[in-house]
């Protein structure tokens, strides 16, 4: 079996729990940054690899190589009987999900069985956020649970990451007025990620005008801003870095929404993200009103 786990945490404990197989954490952040699906696969890595290293300070040949190494292992799948991908509901999994539907639908499969865990709760976990909170003994009882992937569910997979990766949004919107049952967590994670796009109210989107409530609500400090923002929108599935882009952002636009205090510009060193604190400017006060849009302010 080849097990494709959504990051390192649920990989390293499927491990130590010696469930049967290779275990390939997949490192990468699709539900951010630019990716383009009509590229050929080794410019779709290149186009990521920029953004990975732009965004979060890694060398470039790195994230390349990190990029290329997991390609080369979903290459040798035909090594295997059986495929695995675990995944969970939430935004940042289900884009990871449609992309490798997408991956092995342009493939012959041959003998291989591909199969799918996908969960939104456990029992006895009264908040679930996702895989990563499971312990050796509860991720070896999803096992058994595995379901077989169906020609319905690639197809759809392969049609989500189209309209997901596509220039024109349109196709997103049409895709969320059919019937997506079959991925039972696609339709409500898409309809999350169309909330990111501009509104019309104020210019931003849904987890800038979450980030902006929030820090005038009493959570300046990012230590207690992000395990808010989870508390109220834990749909997207977002890591620290990927909330505390998205507020730098407003704080390093031309007009800033946000003023961001103990920024190091190294940008994404987890003890810089705890100690950065945020105040909401003037500008950023009209914005949250209505009275400017930010992307009009900012251009």
């Amino acid at each position: 079996m080849l097990h494709i786990h959504n990051g390192d945490s649920t990989a390293e404990t499927a491990r130590k729990a010696s469930i049967p197989g290779e275990h390939l954490a997949w490192r990468e952040a699709l539900v951010c940054g630019p990716a383009p699906g009509h590229l050929a696969e080794a410019e779709f890595i290149e186009v990521r690899a920029k953004h990975l290293a732009e965004t979060y300070t890694v060398p470039i040949g790195k994230c390349e190589s990190e990029l290329r190494h997991q390609h080369e292992a979903l290459e040798k799948f035909t090594d295997h009987e059986e495929v695995v991908l675990w995944f969970e509901h939430d935004l940042f999994c289900q884009v990871q999900l449609i992309y490798l539907l997408h991956w092995f639908g342009q493939r012959e499969l041959g003998k291989v069985r591909l199969s799918l865990i996908s969960i939104d709760e456990f029992p006895g976990i009264k908040v679930f956020h996702g895989l990563g909170q499971l312990n050796e003994a509860q991720l070896t009882s999803l096992v058994p649970q595995r379901q077989e992937i169906t020609a319905a569910q690639m197809e759809l997979g392969a049609k989500a990451w189209r309209a997901y990766s596509a220039s024109d949004p349109s196709e997103l919107t049409a895709l969320l007025n059919r019937d997506l049952s079959v991925l039972p967590f696609l339709q409500p994670a898409l309809r999350k990620h169309v909330r990111r796009f501009p509104s019309t109210h104020n210019g931003l989107g849904r987890v800038e005008n979450t980030g902006l409530d929030l820090v005038e609500a009493g959570y300046p400090k990012f230590k207690s801003l992000f395990p808010a923002f989870m508390r109220r929108e834990p749909e997207y599935g977002f890591g620290d870095a990927q909330l505390y882009l998205a507020m730098r952002r407003l704080a390093t636009s031309s007009v800033p929404a946000l003023e961001l205090r103990h920024d190091s510009n190294s940008a994404l060193d987890p003890a810089d993200m705890l100690l950065s604190s945020f105040v909401v400017t003037e500008p950023g006060k009209a914005v949250m009103a209505g009275q400017t849009d930010f992307i009009v302010q900012w251009n």
